[in-house]
C-alpha cells in the first residue's frame, strides 16, 4: 500500500470519517473552527482548534502534536500494550505501526481516537536465497501480518472452505464476531471494526477493485462481492491455508465440536 488510511469512528465528537493520503499528503485533526478548517474533527474542548497533523511518507507516517500541553499516545491494538508517546510541540514523529490508534485526552469518560492504516511493512521472500543486493531480491506480492487481527478475520471467513472444502455462503459480519470472540485480542471486536479489516484487507493488502455503487442494492451486492473476492483470491494464491485454521480459537457448539 502506498500512503495510509485514516478512519475516525462516529462518537468521537463528529462525523465518521474514512481518509486516503498519498505519500507527501497530509491531514490535520483538532476542534475546528471556520478559521481553522480541519479534516478530522473531534468536538471536546479539551482537543485544540489545530490539535495536531499527521503526514504520510512512502514506508511510514509521521505524527506531529501542536498541543502545547498535551500529549498524545500512539497505540499498537496488536502489539499487547505497546505505545508510543508523542510530546506537545513534537513535529514529524516517525511511526513504526502497521496498524495504530491515535488516542487523545479529552473531558468525557472515554478518551477521543482515530485508527491509521500504515503502508505495508515489507517482506522478502521466505525462500529466497539471503545474498544478492536489495534490487535483485524478489519481494511478496501480498505483505501480510499474521499476527495482525484482520489476517484473524481473513481465516475466519475462509474457514468453511478450508474445512468443508465445498462452496459455501460467505460467513457474516456478525458470525464473524461470534467466531472470534474467544481470541483474547478480539474479545471486544465490533461489527464495525471487522467491516473495516475487510475493507483494509481488499482495497489495500489485496488490492481488490469492485465496481462503484450507484444504489442501496448495488452497495450490498459491492459488499458482498468484496467479501467472496478477498476470499477466492486468498484460497486461489494459498494465503490462507489449513495450517492457519490453529490461529482461531476452539470451535463450540455440538454441530462443530462433532465435525
Amino acid at each position: 500500500m502506498n500512503g495510509i488510511v485514516v478512519h475516525l469512528q462516529e462518537g468521537n465528537g463528529g462525523d465518521a470519517v474514512t481518509l486516503r493520503l498519498g505519500p507527501g499528503e497530509h491531514a490535520r485533526f483538532g476542534r475546528g473552527s471556520a478559521r481553522t478548517p480541519v479534516e478530522l474533527r473531534l468536538a471536546d474542548e479539551a482537543v485544540s482548534r489545530l490539535a495536531g497533523e499527521i503526514r504520510a511518507t512512502d514506508d511510514h507516517w509521521q505524527l506531529s502534536n501542536l498541543s502545547t500541553t498535551h500529549s498524545y499516545l500512539v497505540e499498537n491494538p496488536e502489539g499487547a500494550g505497546e505505545y508510543l508517546r508523542v510530546p506537545p510541540r513534537r513535529i514529524g514523529a516517525p511511526i513504526p505501526f502497521e496498524f495504530a490508534r491515535v488516542v487523545l485526552p479529552s473531558r468525557r469518560d472515554t478518551p477521543l481516537s482515530f485508527q491509521v492504516f500504515a503502508p505495508d511493512h515489507v517482506f522478502l521472500d521466505a525462500h529466497a536465497p539471503g545474498g544478492g543486493s536489495w534490487e535483485s531480491r524478489t519481494l511478496t506480492a501480498y505483505s501480510l501480518d499474521e499476527t495482525a487481527t484482520y489476517f484473524l478475520v481473513l481465516v475466519a471467513l475462509c474457514e468453511p472452505w478450508l474445512r468443508d472444502r465445498s462452496p459455501v455462503a460467505v460467513p457474516t459480519t456478525p458470525q464473524i464476531v461470534e467466531r472470534l470472540r474467544g481470541h483474547g485480542a478480539c474479545a471486544r471486536l465490533t461489527a464495525r471494526a471487522v467491516t473495516s479489516h475487510i475493507d483494509y484487507l481488499a482495497d489495500e493488502k489485496l488490492r481488490i477493485v469492485v465496481p462503484a455503487a450507484t444504489d442501496d442494492a448495488d452497495r450490498a451486492n459491492r459488499r458482498n462481492g468484496k467479501r467472496e473476492a478477498v476470499v477466492g483470491l486468498a484460497l486461489k494464491f494459498g494465503i490462507v491455508g489449513e495450517e492457519h485454521l490453529t490461529l482461531l480459537p476452539p470451535r463450540t457448539g455440538p454441530a462443530e465440536r462433532g465435525r
